[in-house]
């Protein structure tokens, strides 16, 4: 016989966890004891909050699924915003949290909360265990849900007295199977015979990539579909990475921010081949405008997605990976389009990303001068607001998994945490995070963890002592009114050494590229606080409402 908590500690070692992010509590105290003699390395943050976010780094950048652990009541609370932001963007990952006595449930005891309840409409799915011999099926499931189909995060709530009550072994089936849960993976034929053809009688065929792309380990496959057809390519914020930079067929990032020709092309496309995308309203815009005069083809996992803000033509529904390789068995080498092509390369030469160049210090140029610096060797992490839109034009992604952001619920506070769990998971290479003075301030206490555990961070943070991103709209849409958007002046540097972490402040051009590589000398974390021009705004900018390519900071297609 064992206990619940036993059995939870063995299951997860079972399901190849190797790494725990929580923080303990009264009612999870006996899966803390099991965790002192096991060989699951546990990271203790200083938040719960962080608990969550470092586990979804982690899975987003190993494409494994995440593990964070927290107790009963205001701990589990605590994960719900990580929760959210790992199910917005399919980030696979299981929450563990602890739950009072099950005699107790429902009678507001303290630290009681119905997390169940509260996470229902932001996990795939979730569960209250009931006995210690559902610990090891339910936490077997729950891996194989967060992992499968569109992945998502999982929640388990385990009642202490489940985490101490005793069961014999359970055999567990060696394949799940689960009613009502299905996922499709492979496309119907005529479906992609269909998009074949539509993509055959095209002249400005383009593809409209998204982060199901990266999720589904498709780069490789997107990129001979591409070249095969001879397709630009315009990624989401969360497909970045899934085509090199540099190659001649991509056009970088389109929506909101995006970049001129991609919204360019996406206005006057006749064809467009949305993959692992779900046409979000920073990407169409105005949603009547969006790409206007094509034909849509649309392949995801989820066929929830497929015309639920656009009307398709042919709908594909299955993993991306697997329909792209049975398109490419399926095609033949198609035209050059040598006109289109033609077209986007002058968009392209005449409408590039700017980088002011007057002497300031601005943040493209911070930015770019780490993508120089670091090349393809480092993943960057990045908060939420202006710090995120400047690092996604600017700098030059060549791999999937390198870039982390968290992208639906933009949640601020997120790239600390986060690139504490993408260091465990990509040891090999360095990690930095790029954040705000406003966004770094939300779980600066992790600064503790990096500190505790020599977490080699390297946190480069955009210092405007604004509000950014809030702080541009309220320029250009409410006549300058900064209503509570400027931040006091903080001395980041010290607070760093008030950990024990390493530092510099940065006010001059000429000493960014050796701050940056004081950072990258360093052994352990690094902080960075670049005094960087106040009002800088991030452009191009599509307004609210607006179409794509009625962009503020831009110029009419020439």
């Amino acid at each position: 016989m064992k206990t619940g908590a036993k059995i939870l500690v063995e299951s997860l070692q079972r399901e190849g966890t190797e790494i725990i992010f929580g923080y303990p509590g009264g009612v999870v105290l006996p899966i803390y004891d099991e965790l002192y003699d096991s060989s699951l390395r546990h990271i203790l943050v200083r938040h719960e909050q962080a608990a969550a976010h470092a586990a979804d780094g982690y899975a987003r950048a190993s494409g494994r699924v995440g593990v964070c652990l927290a107790t009963s009541g205001p701990g589990a609370c605590n994960l719900v915003t990580g929760i959210a932001t790992a199910y917005m963007d399919s980030v696979p990952m299981v929450a563990l949290t602890g739950q009072v006595p099950t005699n107790l449930l429902g009678n507001d005891a303290f630290q009681e909360s119905d997390i169940t309840g509260i996470t229902m409409p932001i996990t795939k799915h979730n569960y209250l265990v009931k006995s210690a011999g559902e610990v090891s099926r339910t936490v077997q499931e729950a891996f194989y849900i967060a992992g499968t189909g569109r992945p998502g995060p999982v929640l388990i709530d385990i009642p202490k007295d489940v985490s101490t009550g005793l069961s014999a072994d359970v055999k567990l089936p060696e394949k799940v199977t689960l009613r009502g849960y299905n996922p499709t993976y492979k496309g119907h034929k005529r479906q992609m015979e269909k998009a074949l053809q539509l993509l055959a009688q095209s002249e400005r065929p383009l593809i409209y990539a998204g982060g199901g792309i990266i999720a589904s380990n498709a780069s490789p496959e997107l990129m001979e579909f591409a070249m095969l057809a001879s397709i630009p390519v315009t990624t989401t914020l969360m497909g970045i990475g899934c085509i090199p930079c540099h190659h001649p067929l991509n056009l970088g990032m389109l929506g909101m921010h995006g970049t001129e020709y991609a919204n360019f092309a996406v206005t006057e496309c006749d064809l467009m081949i949305a993959i692992g995308a779900r046409f979000d309203d920073r990407v169409t815009g105005k949603i009547d405008t969006f790409a206007p005069h094509a034909k849509i083809i649309h392949i995801d996992i989820d066929p929830a997605e497929i015309g639920k803000n656009k009307r398709v033509d042919v709908p594909i529904v299955g993993d991306v990976k697997a329909v792209l390789r049975d398109l490419l068995s399926l095609m033949k080498k198609q035209g050059a389009h040598e006109a289109w092509r033609k077209k986007i390369k002058h968009w392209k030469q005449h409408h590039p990303l700017k980088c002011p160049t007057n002497g300031a210090l601005h943040p493209q140029f911070i930015i770019r001068t780490l993508s120089d610096l670091v090349k393809e060797k480092a993943v960057i992490v990045s908060e939420v607001g202006q710090n995120q839109m400047w690092t996604a034009q600017h700098f030059c992604f060549h791999n999937p998994r390198t870039w982390i952001t968290s992208g639906g619920l933009g949640t601020m506070g997120y790239g600390l945490p986060a690139a504490m769990g993408v260091h465990f998971a990509r040891p090999d290479v360095p990690v930095f995070d790029i954040a705000g003075d406003g966004s770094i301030q939300m779980n600066i206490q992790e600064f503790g963890t990096l500190a505790s555990n020599q977490i080699p961070v390297k946190v480069v943070i955009l210092n405007n002592m604004y509000l950014g991103m809030v702080r541009q709209w309220q320029e250009l849409f409410y006549d300058h009114r900064y209503s509570f958007t400027e931040l006091p002046p903080v001395d980041f540097v010290k607070i760093a050494n008030a950990y024990g972490i390493e530092g510099m402040r940065v006010e001059s051009p000429d000493d960014v590229l050796p701050a940056l590589q004081a950072s990258l000398d360093c052994n352990g974390p690094f902080v960075m606080d670049f005094r960087i021009e106040r009002e800088e705004n991030v452009f191009p900018m599509v307004p609210a409402g607006a179409a794509i390519n009625e962009m503020i900071g831009g110029h009419p297609p020439s």
